[in-house]
């Protein structure tokens, strides 16, 4: 039996798709009934017997924090996906952050080892790797820095990492993914899929910045390839191509029909915009939609090395610009 969590999620859902495909046994947990509809979306992307795939799945309803319920969810497990993840920038979403992403983790290690899983794939991100120096491209030994201006996602996501470390130490054989920016389709209200639709309607400003792309097909193909092969406490920096983000949105924009950006957004810009997306949130409660530590990533140009899992797997990446049209010609299908 194959366990996945966050399987309502763009990785999750796909992760899903794959393993039913291919006639695995699978359990998933979801928190919420009303989000499994985003795994069923996802399922019609790509084919039309999408019911009788999805009802193959064992859903268990369960929370991260929830041990008594995961205990059971475990039962005759020997692998698991662990792609469950809270993801915000906002400062003070920091305590849902770490109740979720390394308390929940550690739930996830503890019952790994107290159930005997023979191996646990982490999805994690190049959120957890240190900064490069010189302009040396970030590899898996690129050291994190604690002191750095870290945003409050990137400490949780590298909490929940020290706790799968710490399963190793007791006796788990793990794999850790450090995914960049995750492209697919299926999911269009939030994540990268709602930037196909706000491509849709038209973009104003592109920032200066470079983006770290990746397909979800690619995640999903060398996660299942990781669990099955003999390699274990290795971690992988999962990244295709770099983007500048206006080549990125333009590309965005001419997959959906939309508006690509004309408009460079200058730092300075950014500043004040955080600052003032900062004073809305605090008068009316509405979500952050920009952090300090997002415009500054949007402005800074990332250089991270895909070579390790290129040699490990003689893995080859899927091309981005073929990656955002088929998902563009999805998202007008579907949208």
């Amino acid at each position: 039996m194959i366990l996945v969590t966050g399987g309502t999620g763009l990785v999750g859902s796909h992760l899903l798709y794959k393993l039913i495909s291919n006639n695995e046994l699978v359990r998933a947990i979801y928190r919420k009934p009303k989000k499994i509809e985003n795994t069923k979306k996802v399922f019609s992307c790509y084919t039309d017997n999408y019911e009788a795939l999805f009802n193959k799945i064992e859903w268990v309803q369960a929370d991260l924090l929830d041990i008594p319920t995961l205990t059971e969810v475990f039962r005759g497990v020997l692998h698991v996906y662990h792609c469950a993840a809270f993801v915000s920038f906002e400062p003070n979403k920091f305590n849902l952050l770490r109740r979720t992403n390394i308390d929940g983790t550690a739930n996830i290690v503890n019952l790994c080892l107290a159930f005997g899983v023979v191996k646990l794939c982490h999805v994690s991100s190049i959120a957890t790797l240190g900064n490069s120096l010189n302009n040396e491209a970030v590899t898996e030994k690129t050291i994190w820095n604690p002191e750095d201006d870290n945003n409050v996602y990137a400490i949780s996501k590298y909490g929940a990492e020290m706790e799968v470390w710490r399963g190793t130490q007791e006796g788990l054989d793990v794999v850790i993914i450090n995914p960049g920016v995750i492209l697919g389709a299926g999911i269009w209200r939030y994540g990268t899929g709602n930037l196909f639709k706000k491509a849709a309607k038209g973009l104003s400003y592109y920032t200066q910045g470079t983006v770290a792309l990746i397909d979800v097909s690619d995640v999903v193909n060398i996660m299942i390839a990781l669990i099955k092969s003999d390699i274990k406490n290795e971690r992988f920096v999962l990244v295709a191509e770099h983007k500048t983000f206006k080549d990125f949105l333009q590309s965005l924009a001419i997959s959906v029909n939309g508006k690509p950006p004309k408009k460079r957004a200058k730092p300075w810009l950014l500043n004040i915009a955080w600052r003032l997306d900062w004073l809305i949130s605090t008068l009316t409660g509405k979500r952050r939609q920009l952090t300090k530590h997002l415009t500054r990533s949007l402005s800074t140009k990332s250089n991270y090395n895909n070579q390790k899992i290129k040699d490990t797997l003689n893995y080859n990446f899927k091309n981005i610009d073929e990656s955002i049209s088929q998902i563009g010609t999805i998202y007008q299908k579907q949208v």
